[in-house]
């Protein structure tokens, strides 16, 4: 290891411990190994109105010569509230070339949800308990967690000249999980558009025991041919990081197999049978997740990959000789 790449990595460790220390439960790692960490951030602790995940990836030349690798998570945040709020960020990177930064957009994220929730519009309806907090009866739990209408937080920005078949795609169930009374279940359904996502999603919470689930966490990724971008987002539903975390699994993978899934959304219900799982649950929802993707092929093995990329050599040796 070079001599600045230890500097950088000494100095990124300082940062991720003083980051846990301040903020404690609401920093989540995500991958210790690839340096990938999220952080719940509201505008109040105690009764947050507004809440957004900050996903970052450090790497390997931050902070010395490179910034943090960013997404900002939340339903209602897009547009020009989503442009200003990534401006102040690079401002704030810009300014501090070289320096750590991850507390000071930390906080900068919060004074904008603070000067939000000070506003006279009130926050979305999606607040729901999470699970390390008290609750007096499963029952009284799911009746807590159950939205008015949980699809009236989606509120996606479909461009007029989009022309993606806008209809209910099929919908894939997985075999559920069931720990310590509490049960996991993925939903899978290829999507193209934002307008199916929501679509899905109103069609799940038809199902009375879906829509009665004290979790209901997704991720999706839609590739954009025109513009070979990503358009991708998650929901956590209340299960701090849960969706970041799923949609990590949807982006790299698990070993031995490459995911980097496309055109598809997955959706993981947990219903909460009274006994805390801790760090458990999280594993149960990529679990879930997982193996959903592997039933519908949604995944790649290196010696699929490799027999693909041995097989299209082989048949360009084959078109070169026949052409001679």
């Amino acid at each position: 290891m070079a001599e600045g790449d230890a500097g950088s990595d000494q100095r990124q460790n300082e940062e991720i411990e003083a980051m846990a220390a301040i903020y404690g439960e609401e920093w989540c790692v995500i991958d210790d190994c690839a340096k990938i960490f999220c952080i719940r951030i509201s505008d109040d602790i105690d009764d947050p109105k507004w809440t957004l995940c900050l996903q970052v990836m450090l790497p390997n030349e931050y902070p010395g010569t490179a910034p943090p690798i960013y997404q900002l998570n939340a339903p209602w945040l897009k547009g020009q509230e989503r442009t200003d709020l990534s401006n102040s960020l690079e401002e704030i990177y810009i300014q501090n070339i070289g320096e750590s930064i991850l507390y000071l957009w930390v906080e900068k994220i919060r004074d904008v949800l603070i000067q939000k929730s000070q506003m006279t519009e009130p926050g979305p309806d999606i607040k729901k308990k999470t699970e390390e907090e008290d609750v007096e009866c499963e029952d009284d739990l799911i009746l807590a967690c159950q939205p008015e209408n949980p699809v009236k937080a989606l509120d996606f920005e479909i461009s007029e000249n989009q022309t993606e078949i806008e209809e209910l795609p099929p919908i894939d169930h997985g075999i559920p999980i069931t720990d310590r009374r509490s049960t996991f279940q993925a939903h899978l359904a290829p999507v193209v558009c934002p307008k199916q996502v929501k679509m899905v999603l109103a069609k799940l919470y038809e199902n009375k025991k879906i829509a009665s689930a004290t979790h209901n966490i997704y991720a999706y990724r839609i590739y954009c041919e025109d513009k070979q971008t990503f358009l991708q987002d998650c929901e956590d539903d209340g299960e701090t990081a849960a969706g970041g975390r799923l949609l990590h699994l949807m982006e790299i993978g698990f070993f031995p197999k490459i995911l980097n899934v496309r055109n598809v959304m997955v959706v993981v219900s947990r219903w909460y049978g009274g006994i805390l799982l801790g760090p458990d649950r999280f594993k149960h929802i990529n679990n879930c997740a997982r193996n959903i993707l592997v039933e519908r092929n949604y995944t790649n093995s290196p010696e699929e990959s490799s027999k693909a990329l041995g097989k299209n050599k082989k048949v360009k040796k084959d078109k070169k000789r026949s052409e001679h």
